[in-house]
C-alpha cells in the first residue's frame, strides 16, 4: 500500500513532532476494515421484496382481473384458482430468482464496495479506529497525550481519536484538518503525502499544548502500521 520511501517520510515526521512534544502520534492505515457480507443480503432481500410489488402496481395486475372479471361459470371458477395458483407461483419464482441474481452481482468485490453505504463504512473504521486507540494507549498513562491517525484505504474513509487530555483543549478544529487531508490525499492515491500533512497539524497542537523535548519516553513505534483485513 506504501512504499519505503513513504513509511520513511511518515516516520519522519512523527519524529519531528515528537521531539518537541511530550506527546505521541499513531498512524494505521488498512486496506479495508470489513468484507461487509451482510450488504449483498441486504440488497437482494429489498429488490425481491420490491421489484414484484412494482411490477404489480405498474399494470401487469390488470392483465389477470380482465380474465377473472370476463365471466363467471363453472370453468371461470376454475380458471381464477388457476390464475391464482400460476400467479402466485410466478411471485414466488420471481422473487426467488431476483434475490439470487441480485445477491450474486453485489457479491463482486468492486460491487459490493460501492454499493455499500457510506454510513455503514464510517461506523466500521470508528469502531476498528477505538479499538485499535483503546489497546494501543492502554499502556499509557492518562497524563500522555496520544493521537491515533487511522485510515482505510479501499473505504476511502478516516478516523482520527485524541486522548481527552489534548481533545478538551484543541476541539476538533485540528481533527477535522487532519481528516480532510489524508481523505484527499486518498482520493488522489497519494496516501503517505496526507498522513504527513495530518502529523503535522496534529503535531502543531500537540507542541503547542505540551511541549517536550527528545528525552520524554517513545512508547509507540514511529512507522506506521499497515494492515490487511483477512
Amino acid at each position: 500500500m506504501l512504499t519505503e520511501q513513504d513509511r520513511k517520510r511518515i516516520a519522519e515526521a512523527i519524529v519531528a513532532v515528537e521531539s518537541k512534544s511530550s506527546g505521541e502520534i499513531f498512524c494505521v492505515l488498512a486496506h479495508s476494515v470489513s468484507r461487509y457480507r451482510e450488504v449483498p443480503l441486504a440488497w437482494a432481500t429489498l429488490a425481491a421484496f420490491l421489484l414484484p410489488p412494482v411490477a404489480v402496481l405498474t399494470g401487469l395486475h390488470r392483465l389477470a382481473l380482465a380474465d377473472i372479471f370476463s365471466s363467471w361459470t363453472d370453468e371461470s371458477v376454475r380458471a381464477v384458482e388457476g390464475l391464482i395458483l400460476t400467479a402466485l407461483s410466478a411471485y414466488a419464482l420471481a422473487q426467488a430468482g431476483l434475490f439470487l441474481i441480485v445477491a450474486l452481482i453485489v457479491s463482486l468485490p468492486h460491487v459490493r464496495r460501492a454499493t455499500t453505504p457510506r454510513f455503514l463504512k464510517r461506523h466500521r473504521v470508528r469502531q476498528m479506529a477505538r479499538q485499535h486507540f483503546a489497546a494501543s494507549g492502554a499502556k499509557l498513562g492518562h497524563a500522555n497525550p496520544h493521537i491515533l491517525i487511522y485510515a482505510s484505504l479501499a473505504d476511502r474513509q478516516v478516523e482520527l481519536v485524541a486522548h481527552d487530555a489534548i481533545h478538551k483543549l484543541v476541539g476538533e478544529g485540528p481533527w477535522n484538518a487532519a481528516v480532510a487531508a489524508v481523505t484527499e490525499a486518498m482520493a488522489n492515491h497519494k496516501p503517505a503525502d496526507g498522513f504527513v500533512r495530518a502529523i503535522e497539524i496534529c503535531g502543531a497542537a500537540l507542541v503547542a499544548h505540551f511541549p517536550g523535548d527528545a528525552s520524554d519516553h517513545n512508547q509507540f513505534t514511529d512507522e506506521i502500521l499497515e494492515v490487511r483485513f483477512l
